[in-house]
């Protein structure tokens, strides 16, 4: 049967399309129904019949790339760096040695140009492997890569952490694997520096693919850089035991190994501060050996540290300059300007801010005043005297000179930078600072300014304390009620105890560390007797703290460094900017006692230099150190006299020393100060002092004469009480000073100690100047007598000490006075 035709007028239809449904008519669509209408009539998306249309993105996924581009662009990335590493490895060559292999000089010099030292030809001896014995390769291999034997040559995550460091200036990091060391010593250099540490990158893996294990190690341990100029585990052999490094013993070469992290901080000798931070790396290296089975652990138990040997300084660093170099290589490395390793490739010039006059000065003032006097074959306690002094410039914290020691060739420990004294009452003036930047009170609620009246006898116990104590005053003399600028005059231990606690011993810390005493300075513990200065700071910390002071409080970290040049090469120095550390007020008043302390009180000694000048004496405990801190408004400088066995290195103290019974701050180290300043200042005309006090730090005037008492006795060319509100400085013909009107004017001889208990009653007469006071006691130490005269000024002259009590007119012999 054949298709029917369809009939007639009816169209032919696609036997592929459905039937059309036919539609009711219905009222016009809304816009929202011809929208959609619309969408429904545009044309599928491509891809064929059946697939779904991919949705639009839209917001912020429009922004965000498709897992598609994130994985080409990964993919594309991995491509570059694959094809960087292969045309790296195939294009960087192992070069030869490089110049560290023979380093070079460095050149120290003068503010002028002048040439201060080099610092000596490098010491190398290179030796087999097989000739360093196998515990003291592990001991290198505990300390510096434990896995060396079975990893690879580099460590990509290390690299990429140091690169990452280097670039965004959060410090600087070597390569961790020995190999990448090595590469580092003997084919490039110290620089920190991207390019550097790739070309590192891909000679550390050529060298790890063409070169055995032990054939790097070999080099490692020949290049690598152990302080005292020693390059090579051989060299370091002699340089710190004496001995050829065959005959190293295992606790040796882990000093050795320790040495490798940091060469001139873990020298115990030349920096015995840092004896603990060397001793616990000494210990790491013993307990990692332990731990990878290279010693047994009975062994390691009982060794016990070996003492290295004496620094053997070249022959051009005889005299200051070495002292000079190790504390201007200390500076440029402890500031991160180059590491130790890097300033030992050499080559650099280093122009410092040492002023060579001034340097002479400061010598020939040591030597004048101390060197030249002792006589060791006649006074064994003259072999116990060491000498350190800085001076600084206020204005720009440049150092201006430094004493380090006798010789550095035979005395090499530099005492200007030394942290194993106590600092004593030279500390005293940052506990005052304290008191004024604070706004602090007594326990009482009355403010601390100069004029406030403290009890000042001997071991009266400290108020409001949680640490009970009860210091004793030097001497034992007891002073009754006197005003802080007398007890800082006469350095009275209980008043400033007290003090302290007062303030709050946190606040006093944080004074002392914002005018430059390091954080970490030995004993430094807050507590009532910090006031005393027991903390171990450096004659150059102590330098910076009372720049700042000079400086009416702003702080400039101090600088031995003017410039450094290599080649063409100028290299960056940190930035010092100037900070105000405490306020004006509390600076200037602090500078006015100390003004009183030179006029007045232990510090008289100063006024030879001609300048006016504000000070602090101090003597440590035992009399193993003797301090005088003091400045002009133009010049810093700060002087110490130690104790020290040169045998044994043991502190010791100085009684007996230069024929002197006791040795004080007050004496030579003053002595010494007065010389250096006023020939360091020569040719210059005095300043005064351009103070902004504290409310109430003025002195108060005098009060009018007692009628029953006697007129004060007036001496040619001292002024008296009654028409001068502040001692007079001293002067030739008044060597004394105002030591008439005992630093307060209102307690002093002539009304407290001349009037009512003076010549007469026990003051000069008979405790005084005549049997046992300025004459007999300060010069032959007439204790006894001086002390009873003492005893009868105070209690005989005590009603005409107005505010200031019965001690306002009490001055101890010279012998008590630190």
């Amino acid at each position: 049967m054949s298709d029917q035709s369809p009939p007639p007028g009816w169209t032919p239809r696609d036997p592929d399309t459905p039937p059309e449904v036919p539609q009711p008519r219905t009222e016009p669509p809304t816009p929202q129904q011809a929208e959609q209408t619309q969408q429904a009539q545009q044309p599928p998306h491509q891809g064929g019949p059946g697939k779904k249309a991919r949705r639009r993105r839209t917001g912020l996924r429009r922004f965000l790339p498709t897992w598609r581009m994130v994985l080409g662009t990964v993919l594309l990335i991995a491509l570059l760096i694959g094809g960087a590493l292969v045309a790296g490895y195939l294009l960087v060559d192992i070069p030869p040695a490089n110049a560290a292999a023979t380093a070079q000089s460095n050149v120290y010099l003068y503010s002028d140009g002048s040439q201060i030292a080099r610092d000596g030809e490098v010491n190398r001896v290179n030796v087999p492997l097989s000739q360093i014995p196998r515990t003291v390769q592990e001991a290198v291999l505990a300390a510096e890569d434990r896995d060396f034997y079975s990893e690879r040559a580099v460590d990509p995550k290390a690299m990429l952490r140091a690169a990452w460091n280097t670039a965004t200036g959060k410090g600087t990091q070597s390569g961790s694997t020995i190999t990448q060391q090595y590469v580092k010593n003997y084919y490039l250099g110290q620089e920190q520096t991207i390019k550097r540490k790739v070309k590192e990158f891909f000679i550390a893996i050529k060298l790890g693919r063409e070169k055995s294990k032990n054939y790097i190690l070999e080099g490692y341990l020949n290049t690598s850089y152990f302080g005292r100029n020693a390059y090579g585990i051989q060299a370091a052999a002699q340089a710190y035991y004496g001995k050829d490094v065959g005959k190293l013993t295992t606790a040796e070469g882990a000093y050795l190994a320790t040495l490798l992290n940091s060469p001139s901080a873990f020298d115990v000798v030349s920096h015995p501060q840092s004896r603990p931070r060397a001793l616990a790396r000494w210990n790491y290296v013993l307990d990692g050996m332990v731990k990878k089975g290279w010693l047994p652990a009975a062994e390691r138990a009982a060794m016990r540290f070996p003492e290295p040997g004496k620094v053997r300084a070249a022959a051009g660093l005889s005299g200051q300059r070495g002292y000079l170099v190790e504390a201007i290589k200390d500076y440029i490395v402890d500031n991160k300007i180059l590491d130790d390793k890097t300033l030992a490739e050499g080559g650099y010039r280093i122009t410092t801010t040492l002023d060579k006059r001034r340097q002479g000065a400061l010598v020939d003032a040591v030597d004048g005043q101390l060197v030249s006097k002792l006589d060791p074959e006649k006074r064994k306690a003259d072999r116990l005297v060491r000498a350190g002094g800085v001076s600084i410039d206020p204005a720009t914290g440049k150092v201006l000179a430094m004493y380090g020691g006798i010789d550095y060739t035979k005395q090499y420990v530099n005492n200007a930078t030394r942290h194993d004294y106590q600092v004593a009452s030279t500390f005293k003036p940052f506990v005052f600072a304290a008191a004024a930047e604070n706004d602090s009170r007594t326990q009482d609620g009355r403010r601390i300014t100069p004029n406030t009246i403290y009890n000042g006898d001997n071991k009266r116990p400290v108020v409001g304390g949680r640490i009970r104590f009860a210091p004793e005053n030097e001497g034992q003399v007891s002073y009754g009620n006197i005003s802080v600028n007398t007890a800082t005059d006469l350095s009275v231990n209980a008043v400033y105890a007290q003090m302290a606690v007062d303030v709050g011993t946190a606040k006093v810390k944080k004074t002392a560390i914002d005018l430059g005493i390091p954080e970490n300075t030995p004993n430094f513990v807050p507590g009532p007797a910090m006031a005393l200065g027991t903390l171990q700071a450096s004659v150059l910390d102590m330098a910076q703290a009372y720049t700042t002071l000079a400086d009416h409080g702003r702080r400039t970290p101090y600088t031995f460094v003017e410039k450094i040049t290599k080649g063409g090469d100028t290299i960056t120095l940190p930035a010092r900017t100037p900070t105000q550390a405490i306020s004006r007020e509390a600076a200037d008043t602090t500078t006015s006692m100390l003004v009183s302390v030179v006029d007045n009180g232990t510090g008289t000694a100063a006024l030879a230099a001609g300048h006016p000048a504000a000070g602090k004496t101090g003597t440590g405990e035992l009399d193993r150190s003797a301090w005088f801190a003091a400045y002009t408004p133009d010049l810093v400088t700060v002087i110490s006299m130690m104790g020290q066995d040169p045998d044994t290195g043991t502190l010791e103290s100085l009684y007996g020393a230069l024929g002197e019974a006791r040795i004080g701050g007050g004496g030579y180290p003053a002595r010494i100060w007065a010389e250096y300043t006023k020939t360091a200042l020569e040719g210059t005309d005095p300043v005064d002092f351009d103070l902004e006090l504290q409310p109430g730090a003025a002195p108060p005037p005098p009060p009018p004469p007692s009628p029953e008492s006697n007129p004060p006795q007036e001496t040619p060319g001292e002024p008296s009480p009654s028409t001068s509100a502040r001692p007079a400085r001293p002067s030739p013909s008044n060597p004394t000073g105002g030591r008439n009107q005992g630093g307060q004017n209102n307690g002093g001889q002539n009304q407290g100690g001349q009037d009512n208990g003076g010549p007469v009653n026990g003051g000069q007469d008979n405790g005084g100047q005549d049997n046992g006071g300025t004459t007999q006691g300060g010069d032959q130490g007439g204790t006894t007598q001086g002390t009873q005269g003492s005893a009868q000024g105070s209690a005989q002259g005590s009603a005409a000490g107005s505010d200031g009590g019965p001690a306002e007119g009490l001055r101890p012999p010279s012998a008590f006075l630190e």
